[in-house]
């Protein structure tokens, strides 16, 4: 009696399953129609990814909108129209950094010229000829011995400097003479970031410090937790209606009220446990699309956060430190071991990885280290602490070219006025 209702149970059950037709198993049409779509592999899976997906997918990039900015609050540059053949054109010379391998240089590029500094301090303005507008060091013999690094912005009239040994300087854009100069508490690690007659710059405690651009008093300043982590990687801010967003050294995000100077939000993104930790913690610029920040770093997360709230919409095991950048949908980001990601902005998800380095030698590839990317019309621009740049179509995702520009280290390539430029160490060289 029992077996016989062991086998009218078993035999009800297989008839439910192949005759309901919203059951999960053995569903024929379901396979059918599941068969017939056209479907295009992800990779959500969490991971700290070393090989290629989806090399051969081609991306549609044929609304891809080019510009020609020099300057934006979102840090959202997107493409730049550029589509040279990496032919030298000329270079704006200057005296050799003894730290060179151990910061982002980064020149301001603009209109009328390039303002770049020397290693003891000494702020050059270069004309569209190459040549000399003005040469100015502001420096006591002592500072000067320090050799700080310093960080530019720039107004209409105005360049703004922010410095490593906790200067902050107001410069006449056209004469180079000073207008003020100011001492603050600590030293800065940031971009400067504009906002009316305001600019925002962090210290190295964490601090956001916002000053009045016309005479350098302080209007607020907000501090975070402090701790002992030592990073190469600047700090970055965002600008957005009446916020300021920006990071610290324990990797969190908060969003300041610009007028009042008090907290609106933040995020931390690390665990507590990171500021007893002695290795050195880097990251990506921060970069909106003015609903979401997008940021990664050494760490292998990729994030993106929604700029009002402050919470995540989605996480990636990517391990870059490089400025990602956005077009369309798609999201561009390059790993420390020289993969290419291509992520789609809202849902997060990784539709394609090329390995850049992959036909080099094991050998080489263990020396060698992506330094920053740019994306001109259709192609990427990739630099290598090995001096050369690397073009690869963003499309199809192959190398097209590979240049050989110095020996050395190479900072990221910048695109302004449909020319490249690229800085080593001692000279800016200028491709068409």
């Amino acid at each position: 009696m029992n077996k016989l209702f062991v086998i009218l149970i078993f035999s009800i059950f297989l008839s439910n399953c192949s005759l309901n037709e919203n059951s999960r198993i053995w569903n024929k049409k379901e396979k059918i129609e599941n068969e017939n779509k056209v479907s295009k592999k992800i990779l959500t899976e969490k991971e700290v990814i070393s090989r290629e997906f989806n090399p051969l997918l081609k991306l549609d990039l044929s609304n891809n909108k080019q510009n020609n900015k020099i300057y934006d609050p979102l840090n959202n540059f997107g493409s730049s129209k550029y589509n040279g053949q990496i032919n030298k054109i000329s270079h704006y010379k200057f005296s050799k950094l003894e730290n060179f391998n151990q910061f982002n240089f980064e020149p301001l590029i603009f209109n009328n010229g390039v303002i770049l500094f020397e290693k003891k301090g000494t702020i050059i303005r270069f004309n569209d000829d190459k040549k000399i507008v003005w040469k100015n060091n502001f420096y006591s013999k002592t500072e000067k011995k320090i050799q700080p690094t310093l960080s530019f912005a720039m107004t209409d009239k105005n360049l703004l400097v922010a410095d490593t040994i906790a200067k902050i300087s107001n410069i006449n854009l056209e004469t180079g003479n000073l207008i003020w100069s100011k001492k603050s508490e600590y030293p800065f690690n940031s971009e400067i970031k504009i906002f009316k007659d305001k600019f925002f710059v962090v210290d190295f405690k964490n601090t956001l410090r916002c000053f009045y651009i016309k005479d350098g008093t302080e209007c607020w300043n907000i501090k975070t937790e402090d701790s002992f982590i030592v990073s190469n990687s600047k700090f970055s801010m965002l600008i957005k209606d009446n916020l300021v967003i920006y990071n610290n050294s324990l990797g969190d995000i908060t969003a300041v009220d610009i007028l009042s100077g008090l907290i609106e939000w933040q995020l931390p993104t690390q665990k507590s446990s990171i500021s007893n930790e002695t290795y050195s913690f880097n990251f990506s610029k921060l970069v909106s699309d003015g609903s979401s920040i997008y940021f990664s770093n050494n760490k292998n997360q990729f994030y993106s956060v929604d700029l009002k709230s402050g919470t995540t919409n989605w996480m990636s095991e990517i391990n870059s430190i490089l400025t990602p950048i956005i077009i369309g949908n798609f999201i561009f980001t390059v790993s420390e071991n020289g993969y290419l990601f291509t992520i789609q902005k809202n849902e997060g998800n990784i539709i394609r990885i090329n390995d850049i380095y992959k036909n080099f030698n094991l050998k080489k590839r263990k020396k060698i280290k992506p330094t920053g990317f740019t994306i001109g019309g259709n192609n990427l621009y990739l630099t290598n602490s090995d001096g050369n740049l690397i073009v690869l179509s963003l499309s199809a995702g192959n190398i097209l070219k590979i240049e050989k520009v110095d020996r050395d280290l190479i900072s990221k390539p910048l695109i302004y006025n449909e020319n490249l430029f690229i800085v080593k160490n001692g000279s800016i060289t200028q491709y068409d």
